[in-house]
């Protein structure tokens, strides 16, 4: 941790103390500069008794005290911090009612009760009450969003939700309203953009000018949402070449596994190929032995098949090391190519002042023989590099002699150990782009100042020369797609391998239970343009995955947190139910149903026992008006059962943990109450539910852009996966293969992971309900 020199200035201090409850390094720092700032939150700090460092989310509401609390009211902050500190304060909204509250009550008239009541503590408000209150809100202005669409004021909405839910966390509201506007409303168009005319006001028209006004036609959608490969021209030279076919390629290098990135890429480079009938190549970029592994290249191959993508062939850019060196041979004999003896350091030194290297213009022979010593092993690796004789007072830093040829005695993974030099990416790629016939060569925007590189090197060489076209890449919310970042990740064990469901990665994704049409539709959604700025939100991947989900994963039972619940008024009889796998299943289609328990080869079956789980979430002591869960005297439906009423509750020894609560149900289903909750039941008296473990996963990263922050590991989500080890499944799981998806009622959609074993079944979350 930064700053822990206790013996250094009281600054140094200072920023040791804020660091410990979570403050970000920029916010701590930014504190420290400020001495009223500091001393506030000083002794906030003392005075909660937080030296040792408190989690993130306390931190976080005592900087606010200390810079926003009622000057007024001091006397009352001591007990607000208390407040705080045992987690009974513990949202903004919250801390905001607190504030108002203290500054209108005198130092003597403090009642807990009203201070409680003000604050919402002890009000637990739920994923299910936040999308209840959303839900309604939308119905009732549902005709106004439709008409304004994303100019919706979407602020006007967070605020009738805050009227109905004044305690339910700000980013959940936030994050449920948006995903509602886009289910609404789908895709934004090119018109929700527009900022709105104003419009002038018209005259009064007279009667005998009156026409019959036609309805205005709803806008055509323009060509490229129709289809987004439009903007790709048929340049007419290069199909001289390849008699009018298109020729792209998709060139991953293999140093990694492929990321929700590279299924953009894919999209474009085969969708173009396919859209034109022409072919694409998947060729690997491995020109780098050090970083390469077979294990890398058999992932491409089977990742870029399961996405639904057939390379017309697959290549090697290794495959043509002969044909490469024989080109840059070539290249020095034409005069733009020199054998260099500059370190790394010294080059980078020469390149930022536009100075030429001392060796630019030795002779050619001399390059010649200097570079076949290269081949054969003569010199040391370091000591000597092929650069290309560009323009070194060019405005373009990719002018300036960028390396062709590099001196590694590393066997490759492909080519074996016949060489030890190797090319470098802008040396080898646009050349075997030329050899390979590309007629488009796509990329992202990042590689825009490589392209007078790219046909500097065609041109030294009179090679056929590709159209290149590059389009903004992929930057998804709360996550890291760079390799070299994902590798650390990796090797430093943050993550479970490079398919750990929280990763971006494409193997990650599959094993969270993402599919390929999903990825695919959410990539096509993006559209292909050169727009670099844009962050995508993962909420948008997460509408595609629902609704693919939606249509193919049968609807099932699971209780993660499980209380007993015993019914009383029920005998030990056998009560066989059906449940539909699907919302809108036919009553009379069998296959539509499943059963809630497995038929046992034995006399005794009990769909439906008088011992059921529940959701511990789903019961609460205390009823209030907005809660459908389970409460004491309180009635709720069992999906697919019957309604039951709590009656008592059998509390432990401390006289507040949840033992069991006794219920009695309803067999005539006569009530009606608000709530409906899933549930489990015992297979046969005494007999435990089938255990499963279930893996919940969040973002990845607290931040939407972690990969600008300098510590951009400090930004990992400590909660992104929670393992529960003792979830309750309704037995028809258990001949659950790896694999398959389902929808958890009212929980989600899962999948069942590799780890599964015949003794339990393990199940990763794939995305939530909304």
């Amino acid at each position: 941790m930064v700053g822990k020199n206790e013996g250094g200035s009281g600054g140094e201090k200072s920023l040791d103390l804020f660091l410990k409850i979570g403050l970000d390094e920029r916010t701590a720092k930014n504190t420290v500069a400020n001495n009223k700032v500091t001393a506030n939150l000083t002794a906030v700090i003392h005075e909660a008794a937080v030296t040792d460092g408190c989690d993130r989310t306390v931190g976080n509401l005592l900087y606010t005290v200390a810079t926003k609390f009622p000057t007024n009211a001091l006397v009352h902050r001591p007990t607000l911090l208390k407040y705080i500190i045992s987690s009974k304060i513990k949202t903004p909204a919250q801390l905001e009612a607190a504030f108002s509250f203290l500054a209108a009550t005198a130092s003597d008239n403090f009642k807990a009760d009203d201070f409680e009541a003000a604050c919402g503590v002890g009000v637990e408000v739920s994923l299910d009450d936040i999308e209840h209150a959303v839900d309604e809100i939308f119905e009732e202005n549902k005709a106004v969003i439709v008409e304004q669409r994303y100019r919706t004021n979407v602020g006007e909405l967070f605020g009738y939700v805050r009227k109905k839910q004044p305690w339910a966390d700000p980013k959940i509201v936030k994050q449920i309203i948006d995903t509602k506007l886009y289910a609404l409303l789908g895709e934004r168009t090119a018109a929700d953009n527009e900022k709105p005319t104003k419009k002038k006001k018209e005259k009064p028209v007279k009667a005998e000018d009156k026409a019959v006004v036609e309805e205005t036609a709803p806008a055509k959608p323009s060509e490229e949402e129709i289809n987004p490969f439009s903007i790709f021209p048929s340049p007419e030279q290069n199909f001289k070449v390849t008699g009018g076919k298109v020729f792209t390629r998709f060139p991953p290098e293999p140093n990694g596994y492929l990321h929700i990135g590279h299924a953009k890429a894919m999209h474009v480079d085969f969708g173009l190929a396919k859209e034109r009938g022409g072919c694409c190549y998947l060729r690997y970029d491995d020109t780098n032995p050090e970083a390469e592994k077979k294990e890398y290249i058999d992932h491409i191959e089977e990742i870029v098949g399961w996405m639904g993508w057939e390379p017309f062939k697959i290549t090697y850019s290794s495959d043509y090391f002969q044909e490469l060196y024989e080109l840059a041979v070539e290249l020095i004999r034409r005069g733009h190519a020199y054998v260099d003896h500059q370190k790394p350091d010294e080059i980078k030194e020469y390149r930022e002042k536009k100075m030429n290297s001392p060796w630019r213009e030795r002779p050619i022979e001399e390059s010649l023989k200097l570079f076949d010593d290269m081949k054969h092993g003569l010199i040391e690796e370091g000591k000597a590099t092929l650069r290309m004789k560009q323009d070194m007072q060019s405005d373009n830093f990719n002018m300036y002699d960028l390396i062709a040829y590099r001196i590694k005695f590393t066997p490759h993974p492909h080519a074996g150990d016949k060489w030890c030099i190797y090319p470098s990416y802008d040396y080898a790629h646009c050349i075997v782009d030329s050899l390979e016939n590309i007629t488009h060569s796509l990329c992202t925007l990042e590689f825009e100042t490589r392209r007078a590189s790219y046909y500097w090197l065609l041109d030294a060489l009179s090679l056929y020369q590709p159209y290149v076209w590059e389009y903004s890449r992929l930057n998804v919310s709360n996550t890291v797609m760079s390799k070299r970042k994902l590798n650390r990740l990796v090797t430093e064990k943050w993550v479970d391998g490079w398919d750990d469901p929280r990763l971006m990665t494409l193997a990650g994704l599959r094993r969270r239970g993402v599919t390929a049409t999903s990825i695919n539709a959410f990539v096509r959604g993006i559209g292909i343009t050169r727009s670099d700025s844009s962050l995508i939100r993962l909420e948008r991947l997460e509408y595609h995955i629902r609704e693919e989900l939606n249509k193919t994963a049968p609807r099932t039972m699971v209780v993660l947190n499980p209380i007993k619940v015993v019914i009383t008024n029920m005998e030990a009889s056998v009560m066989d139910l059906d449940a539909k796998k699907w919302p809108d299943a036919p009553a009379d289609d069998a296959s539509s149903f499943y059963k809630l328990f497995d038929i046992l080869p034995c006399s005794c079956k009990i769909p439906f026992s008088k011992v059921v789980y529940i959701e511990k979430s789903d019961f609460r002591m205390k009823d209030s008006k907005d809660y459908y869960g389970l409460a004491p005297g309180k009635s709720v439906l069992l999906r697919y059962a019957f309604p039951i009423k709590c009656t008592e509750v059998i509390l432990g020894d401390d006289n507040e943990t949840i033992l069991e609560i006794h219920a009695e149900y309803d067999p005539s289903k006569k009530s009606k109450p608000k709530g409906v909750l899933h549930w489990v039941s015992e297979s046969s008296l005494g007999v435990e539910p089938l255990k499963v473990e279930v893996r919940l996963f969040e973002k990845l990263f607290i931040s939407e852009n972690p990969a600008e922050l300098d510590d951009w590991l400090g930004d990992l989500n400590p909660h992104s996966k929670e393992v529960i080890t003792d979830a309750y499944a309704v037995p028809s799981l258990k001949n659950a293969a790896i694999g398959d998806t389902f929808q958890f009622e009212r929980l989600g959609y899962f999948v069942v992971d590799k780890d599964s074993s015949a003794e339990k079944l393990v199940f990763n979350r794939t995305v939530t309900l909304r």
